[in-house]
């Protein structure tokens, strides 16, 4: 028998031995469901595909009694009925949404099917170890902690903006021991927030939501938020690099930290950073089957831009000979203990930036130093590149700036006639402080 439900009739349902549901004499569909235990709920039923005996059923719960009240459930009701009669499926929406991947495992997909190279002439190429496990880290300390179990749906630009000021200020960052999951033993866990850790991973989750977007069909995702999101995404910076009076501090610097006891190999791991441009790694984990002496040629085959041959100058060369073990083999700069290659340059580099007074200063600064070292000598961009193993010229393009030091020079000599004889003599000489024109 229906009738209207209200409030006494709700608490007056008495539990039953099975479930059972009391129907609304006033809207057709709309019930109270109560259960053995006497737990109570406002429930519709309706029938998809606009009804029909052979439409499925479909059971949507509006919320418990008492904590939604009678008249907030005939509302809720009402409205989820007018959609059902426009031929939307409510609860269809709710199971779809149930279904869908959090961001937490959208990134496990990622890892194991998108981490490839999306642009340039590597696009398709599966990313180097060492980046994969880089960005996947990124991906998980900063991503999945902070929106990991959000459906990537329901994740907008306004999310992605509120993410970033969040690894911003440091809500990421942590120090703590934990138990390698692979291993069983403990290692220690350093996360940094700050505007740079907040720039790379959430360039790192637009990669994400562009893969997942090519997958829509099992991700349901058809946008990317961050490319909408008000976040800087690149640093705007002028790209660092050292004058020659600090390469020379830094040299002196060196020689006194070698003095003083430092392992050797940190010392000429950091002379080749600056006298070969190449990066961290491809130094610090240098084998000898990719040093061609002979020919002054370091030659890697799997390079952060693939297989790249880099010209060495002779001062790189001739470290690199003294170096040369009889027979040549395994790597440059072997690990004091184990298989692999030695990795304690950082304190050794810590205290020979202080002593340099450079403080800030990372190996990646040697780089750039060369970099803009060869442009601002006259070197054509593309022979910079491959100085420094780029693969593609928008890369080489961040060294034009200083190319442009020498090009003023000679406007300078050359003007400098012309401006005398208009009276507007060029002041390009010092005395004291104070421009003196010539």
């Amino acid at each position: 028998m229906k009738t209207k439900l209200t409030k006494t009739v709700a608490d007056a349902a008495r539990p039953k031995s099975g479930r059972y549901t009391l129907w609304d004499a006033e809207l057709s569909g709309f019930g109270l469901r109560v259960t053995p235990t006497g737990a109570k709920s406002w429930v519709i039923k309706y029938r998809t595909r606009e009804g029909g005996r052979n439409a499925p059923v479909r059971w949507y719960m509006i919320g418990p009694h008492p904590e939604v009240s009678a008249s907030e459930a005939r509302k809720s009701a009402e409205t989820a009925l007018a959609r059902v009669r426009m031929g939307e499926d409510p609860e269809g929406e709710r199971i779809v949404k149930r279904a869908e991947m959090t961001l937490a495992a959208a990134i496990d997909f990622y890892e194991q099917e998108g981490c490839f190279i999306q642009r340039g002439i590597r696009q398709g190429e599966p990313m180097k170890p060492m980046t994969k496990a880089y960005t996947l880290a990124r991906l998980r300390h900063h991503a999945v902690r902070l929106l990991g179990k959000r459906h990537v749906t329901e994740i907008d630009e306004g999310d992605i903006t509120t993410f970033v000021r969040d690894v911003t200020a440091g809500k990421t960052a942590r120090d703590e021991w934990v138990v390698d999951s692979e291993t069983g033993k403990r290692k220690r866990v350093i996360v940094r927030g700050g505007d740079g850790a907040a720039r790379k991973v959430v360039r790192d989750l637009s990669a994400v939501y562009s893969f997942l977007k090519t997958h829509k069909r099992k991700t349901r995702v058809t946008h990317n938020p961050v490319e909408d999101a008000a976040v800087r995404k690149t640093d705007n910076k002028r790209t660092r690099f050292l004058s020659m009076e600090e390469v020379k501090r830094l040299g002196e610097a060196l020689d006194a930290v070698e003095r003083e006891g430092a392992n050797p190999k940190a010392v000429n791991i950091a002379r080749l950073w600056a006298l070969s441009g190449c990066r961290r790694n491809e130094i610090a984990g240098l084998k000898w089957s990719e040093v061609d002496l002979e020919r002054g040629l370091l030659i890697f085959d799997y390079s952060k831009t693939g297989r790249s041959v880099r010209p060495l100058g002779a001062a790189a060369t001739a470290l690199l000979e003294a170096l040369k073990p009889d027979p040549a083999e395994g790597y440059v700069f072997p690990a004091e203990r184990g298989d692999g290659f030695y990795q304690g340059t950082k304190t050794a580099w810590q205290v020979a930036i202080k002593k340099a007074g450079l403080p800030g200063v990372t190996p990646h600064v040697l780089r750039h130093t060369l970099g803009s070292a060869a442009a601002s000598a006259g070197e054509a961009l593309l022979m910079v590149g491959s100085l420094l193993g780029h693969s593609n010229a928008r890369s080489t393009a961040i060294y034009a700036h200083v190319s442009y030091d020498p090009a003023r020079m000679a406007a300078d000599r050359v003007t400098a006639p012309i401006a005398a004889a208009l009276g507007r003599p060029s002041p390009v000489e010092k005395q004291d402080g104070a421009p003196v024109a010539v």
